[in-house]
């Protein structure tokens, strides 16, 4: 039942947001904060899926690897991927190199290349839940890991194609791009950005 801590800045945060240097300036700047873009959302998508199992810690300071191996993940870019690419990303200790991660990436990437311009944003968005009827969570123990909204997205990607995409990874997702704002309730990037 962790509730807001404060920093050494004197700014009182989400617990987890303190535990590195790199952690507080995700937090502070990114972590929910509304992200748009087909390209952008499919990064995110992307970097969820390979945090599954992992800290998000691994993943984040692995970023700048991640969008230099997947060509920044600009869809049709990734989705022109050939076999010696997917060799390549085997090999790359810049990034995850998890067989079934990196395909399914490459796998969405073709699946989103047949979408029209703007179609995985609105997708995407269109799970957004109310929030007017979700109320600041006051400790962690206060901030699912799933909803409904989660589960009805997952159900949806993976209907129209895309892997690795659970309910727990749309609800991350859903987190990272600001769907959901579960900054906690005296958390300082709460109500600002």
């Amino acid at each position: 039942m962790t509730a807001a801590i404060v920093g050494p800045d004197g700014a009182p945060r989400c617990p987890w947001a303190l535990s590195t240097d790199d952690y507080v300036a995700y937090h502070d700047e990114e972590w929910g904060r509304p992200v748009h873009g087909d390209d952008a959302l499919f990064e995110r998508l992307c970097l969820e899926a390979f945090q599954s199992g992992l800290s998000w810690i691994t993943i984040l300071r692995r970023r700048p690897g991640f969008r230099t191996a997947f060509a920044g993940f600009r869809i049709e870019k990734v989705a022109a991927f050939t076999d010696e690419d997917r060799e390549r990303l085997l090999a790359d200790p810049g990034i995850i190199r998890n067989r079934a991660k990196i395909d399914a990436t490459l796998a969405n990437a073709r699946v989103l290349a047949g979408w029209a311009a703007g179609d995985l944003d609105e997708l995407i968005w269109s799970h957004a839940p109310d929030p007017a009827g979700r109320p600041a969570p006051k400790t962690l123990a206060d901030v699912p890991a799933v909803t409904p909204q989660s589960t009805a997205l997952s159900k949806e990607l993976k209907k129209r194609g895309l892997k690795f995409v659970g309910p727990t990874t749309a609800y991350a997702l859903m987190q990272a791009c600001g769907l959901v704002n579960d900054h906690l309730e005296t958390c300082v990037a709460r109500n600002s950005g």
